[in-house]
């Protein structure tokens, strides 16, 4: 079982948050805009689905503890980005329909699969962020270096936090599904759904969102291929220019072979005995543990860390 922390930060976002708080990278900064509208319907989804097992769950103490502390840190990061959302929402009224369109779109998906499905979902999900956020936080720098100090550190504790927990979707999802074919199986369909949710985030923000205020086309940016297709295009055998309003990649500043080690472990992570406690971390991730334990303030760790020198004041 993991040791989990559940940690109670003071995080406070307003009006004078920008929608394009991360103007060195606004590729990236957009990304992290459709994660946390993204964020809030999954971690409400996560506690309902969790609960719906808790007689189940409870068979296990050890489990049942898992699920406890892990509720309580998904708790923590919706209530978190919440305040994010709801600040730029704000801004943008109009975005308000394309959260409570995600959220009827998971309440959709409880009503009409059982409780094995919702947990290999969870597990499905979960295990593809270590890789991912490994590399976010190995290149903190050149991703969240210039932006605004209280979302980029928002950001960082979350992807902490995920890498932390890493092993908790697949502890639940095992005790409820034990063979581990089970979990494969819904491997599209589980993906085919965060799909849809994405790209009906993306349009609300290019539909709503002054290009100024956002800088490029946000489905251009999400499309189903901003990993592989980075990759592509800079294989130099099939290396080809851009089309007209094609934005560049979310992950342009990290090196290729990064993108490469992180590609193949997406793909590993969705295969039926992996286990994402085997995985590597980031090395940083202790770095902002042991700050928070040292009492440090995490609201705005990002620039006292040396991170987003330049940023906003807040």
């Amino acid at each position: 079982m993991t040791d989990l922390v559940v940690r109670k930060i003071g995080w406070e976002f307003d009006a004078t948050v920008p929608f394009l708080w991360q103007p060195t990278n606004p590729n990236f900064g957009l990304f992290c805009n459709a994660f946390t509208f993204i964020a809030v319907p999954f971690e409400r989804y996560i506690v309902s689905a969790v609960r719906m097992a808790a007689d189940r769950l409870a068979e296990k103490p050890d489990v049942a503890a898992e699920a406890d502390r892990f509720l309580k840190q998904e708790a923590q990061h919706a209530a978190a980005h919440r305040r994010h959302m709801l600040a730029l929402i704000e801004r943008y009224p109009d975005l308000g329909q394309c959260y409570a369109a995600a959220c009827a779109a998971y309440d959709e998906l409880l009503e009409q699969e059982p409780v094995e499905f919702h947990l290999a979902y969870i597990a499905n999900l979960e295990a593809t962020f270590t890789p991912l956020f490994k590399v976010i936080l190995d290149h903190r720098d050149s991703l969240f270096g210039g932006g605004d100090a209280r979302v980029a550190s928002l950001m960082m504790w979350h992807f902490v936090e995920e890498i932390e927990h890493r092993s908790s979707g697949l502890i639940l999802c095992n005790h409820v599904n034990r063979r581990p074919w089970s979990r494969v199986k819904h491997v599209r369909r589980t993906f085919g759904h965060v799909a849809a949710i994405a790209d009906a985030i993306a349009a609300a923000f290019d539909d709503v969102v002054p290009i100024e205020d956002r800088g490029v086309s946000t489905r251009a940016l999400l499309s189903g291929d901003f990993l592989t297709g980075e990759l592509r295009h800079r294989i130099p055998v099939r290396r080809r220019p851009r089309g007209p309003g094609r934005a560049p990649t979310i992950f342009q500043p990290v090196p290729t072979a990064d993108l490469v080690k992180m590609v193949w472990r997406l793909a590993l992570s969705q295969t039926p005995y992996h286990d994402p406690a085997d995985q590597p971390l980031p090395d940083w991730a202790q770095t902002w543990m042991r700050a928070y334990d040292r009492g440090a303030d995490m609201t705005t760790f990002a620039r006292s860390s040396g991170t987003t020198e330049g940023d906003i004041d807040c």
